[in-house]
């Protein structure tokens, strides 16, 4: 693992929880500049506005110097946006010597100890988090992910486990303490491929993101968003998984021949047809109308 990632993830558990302290200034909140972050949404906003409007900001965020009097948002974005709808003009900060690298990595463990990031983003976060400390792109941390899965399937034989590639994603995870690299694979890869109306949905909070992967396996897209709603309305998974089932079966049984050739035919472009092909199947088709009156 990269040192300074094992160094962050100590640092914020220090900080959790304590109050503004000495070593801490106050900087103006037009002087902070926010920075790309796993978390697309915060929630809660408001309340925390009021909070600060009786209390103040009790826990500092951490910026990093950028030159000409403006400082890099690394940890505590939310905190500002509430400050900001709370009215204040200031903020107490804690600032940060660190490199480019090294806010990144800071704000994707820092976002990542939130409990109230949804599962989509902390997909996310964990991956962006992984590639930074390998070196590599979000897709090849995917791949190498999979390739450790099927190696610990005995599906392959690549021997990645025992990489240090692989050592480092195991200890990654281990310092994270959320859940296994095993586990990650099989319940949150997943959701990298749902379809954007699932996506969105999760991301806004309004489903788990066990139904996400069960509305998933609904192919027919017009019953996939009437389950969606239902689910939004508060459908428990154990109903939901039903209907996914009934769903299945009903996609699995074939189409009667008939309403599959008239399918077939509402999709056919005579014009684009060659010549001798249209000429075919506009004689096939007046043969048709004839026998059926």
């Amino acid at each position: 693992m990269d040192p300074f990632l094992a160094r962050a993830l100590s640092a914020l558990e220090e900080m959790e929880g304590k109050p503004v302290q000495a070593g801490v200034r106050a900087l103006p909140l037009e002087a902070l500049v926010p920075q790309a972050q796993p978390r697309k949404r915060f929630e809660g906003l408001e309340a925390l506005a009021e909070s600060i409007r009786e209390k103040g900001v009790l826990q500092p965020l951490l910026v990093r110097p950028l030159g000409d009097g403006k400082y890099a948002i690394v940890a505590g974005e939310r905190r500002y946006r509430a400050a900001k709808m709370a009215g204040l003009e200031e903020v107490p900060v804690r600032v940060l010597p660190l490199s480019e690298k090294e806010a990144r990595l800071l704000a994707l463990v820092e976002n990542l100890q939130r409990e109230d990031l949804n599962p989509y983003e902390e997909t996310l976060g964990v991956l962006d988090l992984l590639s930074e400390d390998l070196g590599r792109t979000r897709e090849e941390v995917v791949g190498l992910l999979h390739r450790m899965q099927n190696e610990k399937r005995g599906k392959a034989t690549q021997s990645v486990l025992g990489s240090s590639e692989g050592r480092r994603v195991e200890e990654v995870f281990r310092a994270l303490g959320r859940m296994t690299w095993e586990s990650f694979v099989q319940a949150r890869l997943p959701l990298l491929s749902l379809p954007e109306d699932l996506k969105g949905a999760l991301e806004e909070g309004a489903i788990p993101y066990t139904a996400a992967l069960e509305l998933k396996r609904v192919r027919d897209e017009a019953l996939r968003r009437k389950l969606l709603e239902e689910a939004r309305a508060g459908l428990s998974l154990r109903e939901l998984k039903a209907r996914v089932r009934e769903a299945l079966k009903k996609e699995k049984t074939p189409k009667p021949w008939h309403r599959e050739v008239a399918e077939k035919l509402a999709r056919v472009d005579l014009e684009a047809l060659p010549p001798e092909r249209r000429v075919k199947v506009e004689n096939l088709l007046a043969e048709l109308r004839e026998l059926l009156g």
